[in-house]
């Protein structure tokens, strides 16, 4: 599927002490990278000035980029619950400040995002911080993978829309490649 037109993606790694952002244009047949990012939220002083810290700056990226979608990754299943309940109103908070600008919000597992870049729902955030590096040709790690895993998501929502998925099996980026040929620029 050929998108028409320049659709730009925002994807969001919300969290409590730093929350990941990358945005991709996703107007042809494979997404062209334009930024990444984090927002350290250490220094905030309790937990609902990070929430505060955390609306603001979704507010300010959704400013700087425009996004005509969002995507957002889930809270995943832990046992410390306390944890669970605190990432739950990060993503909350991030998707509030997103929805009041009327821009459609989407949610996928870490395990998905994680599939659809790396083949393996196992992936640690190294692998797929690497995987997209090949992928958009990109010369340094960020500081904080946080970047790389707000960027993910919307590397996965842009593959969610009418583009396949690459086929399951592929154990590094040349076999990937070999196997995906039509996903090349």
């Amino acid at each position: 599927m050929q998108h028409s037109s320049e659709r730009i993606i925002l994807g969001i790694d919300p969290g409590t002490t730093m929350m990941g952002y990358g945005v991709i244009n996703g107007s042809g047949k494979t997404p062209e990278y334009v930024d990444m990012g984090a927002v350290d939220l250490k220094r905030e002083g309790d937990h609902y000035m990070k929430l505060r810290k955390i609306y603001e700056r979704t507010i300010e990226l959704m400013e700087k980029y425009l996004p005509d979608e969002v995507a957002i990754e889930a809270p995943f299943y832990g046992k410390n619950v306390q944890s669970m309940l605190k990432l739950g109103r990060a993503q909350g908070v991030a998707m509030a400040a997103v929805l009041s600008r009327d821009v459609p919000v989407f949610e996928y597992a870490p395990r998905k995002i994680k599939v659809s870049i790396t083949s393996a729902g196992d992936a640690s955030k190294e692998q797929v911080a690497r995987m997209l590096m090949r992928m958009f040709n990109l010369k340094e790690l960020p500081k904080n993978l946080d970047a790389t895993d707000g960027l993910a998501a919307a590397v996965c929502h842009f593959y969610q829309n009418g583009i396949k998925l690459p086929k399951a099996g592929a154990k590094n980026w040349e076999e990937f490649i070999r196997k995906n040929p039509d996903r090349l620029k």
